[in-house]
């Protein structure tokens, strides 16, 4: 299975809660914080929502 690696590459001061929720359930609490992912639907819907905020990498 695809793996997605995950950054946060800007802040979460000033967005909305639902956004900073989240990130925090794909494991990104501050700004750097990398984590890996399997490529699942619900994990890409997710990315979807805080793309703006996010740099991903597909490994």
């Amino acid at each position: 299975m695809k793996q997605l690696k995950v950054t946060l590459a800007k802040s979460l001061i000033d967005q909305k809660q639902n956004l900073k929720r989240t990130a925090r359930a794909l494991g990104l609490r501050r700004i750097g914080a990398t984590r890996t992912h399997d490529d699942t639907a619900v994990i890409r819907g997710m990315i979807f929502q805080v793309k703006h905020l996010l740099r991903v990498e597909e490994l």
